[in-house]
């Protein structure tokens, strides 16, 4: 269901007069401050990505509404502190959205999506006066595997990337090699090393072929997940624990499981 634009305006409006009683009369809302609910936001935007994998649109809806809700509560506290409020940190997302596409309000021409996101690039470094580096935008507390991913894409999008996709693929041999060689000299710190650089290489060729490397991981997560409980639930049916399977048993298991799930 579709609503008009003011009666979107107006239910955010609700929610906004509804977080200003709550401040007010809740005892757990009124002693919110941001590093209270910092873990909090980290948490509702993880459990926003795992409805958005599922792609259940009643979870979608309701962990968005929990964001907003985190988005509205921060800049309530900035508001009560004189410091923003929520219509300047809807100005400021707007600005921003109008002087990052000027494909769009300017007369910058792009023929494709890879033409916007160089361009973007170029735009974020101007924003400070070009003080900013490429890489000053990726967060340092983001999880490895996407703080990797968004590294590469910055980079890419400024033109360091491989010219031919396929050329990829002679780094991660030459990582997987490089880690067989720490592993011979039994260096802890070596092995970690190396580890690092091939697990980089190959979220990078992840990239250069379309892939996002999260939901990839996330999907073979998944996928074994369901094998592993197949053995497991085999298991218990027959009467025993799945410690007591042979490692044949379970990988006779495991194979039936995997014609199930094809």
């Amino acid at each position: 269901m579709s609503h008009s634009r003011d009666e979107r305006l107006a239910a955010i409006g609700k929610v906004i007069d509804t977080l200003d009683i709550l401040r007010v009369r809740c005892p757990w809302d009124a002693k919110q401050t941001n590093d209270s609910l910092r873990a909090n936001t980290i948490e509702e935007v993880y459990e926003l990505a795992q409805a958005l994998l599922n792609d259940d649109t009643a979870d979608i809806k309701k962990e968005l509404g929990d964001v907003l809700l985190h988005i509205l509560f921060y800049s309530k506290i900035a508001d009560e502190k004189g410091q923003f409020d929520i219509a300047d940190v809807a100005e400021a997302l707007n600005d921003k959205l109008v002087f990052r596409h000027p494909h769009v309000f300017g007369e910058v021409h792009v023929d494709n999506s890879h033409d916007v996101e160089t361009n973007w690039e170029k735009i974020k470094l101007k924003e400070k006066g070009g003080n900013r580096t490429v890489l000053a935008g990726v967060p340092e507390a983001l999880p490895a595997m996407i703080k990797a991913a968004r590294i590469q894409e910055k980079a890419a999008n400024v033109g360091f990337d491989w010219q031919k996709r396929e050329d990829v693929w002679k780094k991660v041999a030459e990582e997987t090699a490089e880690v067989g060689e720490a592993i011979a000299t039994d260096n802890k710190n070596d092995i970690e090393a190396e580890f690092g650089d091939i697990l980089f290489s190959i979220i990078n060729a992840a990239r250069l072929y379309g892939v996002n490397p999260e939901n990839a991981l996330e999907r073979t997560n998944r996928k074994f997940i369901s094998r592993f409980n197949h053995i497991e639930q085999s298991a218990v049916k027959s009467g025993r624990n799945i410690s007591d399977l042979t490692l044949e048993e379970m990988d006779a298991l495991w194979s039936e499981a995997k014609q199930q799930h094809k």
